[in-house]
């Protein structure tokens, strides 16, 4: 008897270290593992093998693939579902350049080519949606069966410090207090991504992967982000069906929906009870509108 109350301890704690809503999928997800032409190693997790399209994930700033379980789990059944680490982020190498939408895409172009990725959809939250836009400009839509732009504009480069001025603002700020009190401000931002109450050890591993990433390296992203360059452009490029998912809460709603009027069709869900960690918060409404989105993709294809 003792034994067997020792082992469901272990496995109790086993899953609470888990990140956000990995229990379910911890014993299928695989990991992988894949080394950059310029020598970064970048980490994935990996799941199914269905019918084309893939499935590929992009997490926001200095956060990792492991957000992305759920969708790791819901869509594995019909497709090849793959989410990364971007450089710099979780178990992906520290990488002190190419820290930038514009090199990551370049990564993402390498990974899904290692992968014999012929065609998926791209999915990119927040830092991820600048790497969608950065994707499209480099490399066209050839390999795209759709895109998703999750709770985040594409940015205006320096355009944006007279555009957006608060919001620039507000970064520069938030930059600030970064570079003084990283630890604070990570666990702060992690935080402020839930709307929805979710387990403290949870999200206390979530914060734990943020501060993985070293502050001068997050701190040079992020300026790349949304300051490094206008890449508004890439939307008129793109001629795939299109999602724009944004939580009704989002202080760039606004722009996000100009975003959306700005992509020829696009398509713009807004998920009322959620944070900007959309797809956290409500996996039902975002799995919906993402499986909608791959039904797009599949009727575009064979018109």
């Amino acid at each position: 008897m003792r034994i067997t109350a020792t082992l469901a301890a272990l496995v109790l704690l086993a899953l609470a270290a888990l990140p956000l809503r990995g229990a379910m999928a911890a014993d299928t997800i695989e990991d992988g593992y894949f080394t950059t032409d310029d020598g970064a190693r970048i980490h994935y997790l990996h799941e199914g093998g269905g019918a084309a399209p893939a499935l590929v994930l992009i997490p926001g700033w200095t956060l990792t693939a492991s957000l992305w379980r759920e969708q790791l789990e819901h869509f594995s059944g019909d497709h090849r579902v793959i989410a990364i680490d971007s450089r710099s982020q979780g178990e992906s190498s520290i990488m002190q350049t190419g820290n930038t939408p514009e090199r990551r895409a370049q990564d993402l172009h390498e990974l899904v080519a290692s992968l014999h990725v012929d065609r998926f959809v791209l999915v990119g939250w927040s830092q991820g949606a600048q790497d969608v836009a950065a994707y499209v400009q480099q490399f066209g839509t050839g390999s795209l069966a759709g895109v998703a732009f999750v709770d985040s504009p594409v940015s205006a480069g320096t355009n944006e410090l007279d555009i957006r001025k608060a919001f620039s603002k507000a970064i520069l700020s938030g930059l600030s207090a970064y570079a003084k009190q990283p630890a604070d401000y990570s666990a702060g931002m992690v935080r402020s991504i839930f709307k929805q109450p979710h387990p403290a050890a949870e999200v206390d591993a979530v914060i734990a992967q943020a501060q993985h990433t070293p502050p001068t390296v997050g701190t040079a992203m992020l300026v790349s982000d949304i300051f490094g360059a206008d890449r508004r452009p890439a939307l008129q490029k793109i001629d795939r069906p299109a999602w724009v998912i944004a939580s009704a809460n989002s202080p760039l709603l606004d722009a996000q929906k100009e975003m959306a009027t700005a992509i020829r069709g696009a398509h713009l869900v807004v998920v009322p009870n959620a944070g900007h960690a959309v797809f956290v918060d409500d996996p039902q409404t975002f799995d919906k509108a993402l499986g909608d989105l791959l039904t797009a993709s599949d009727s575009a294809r064979s018109r």
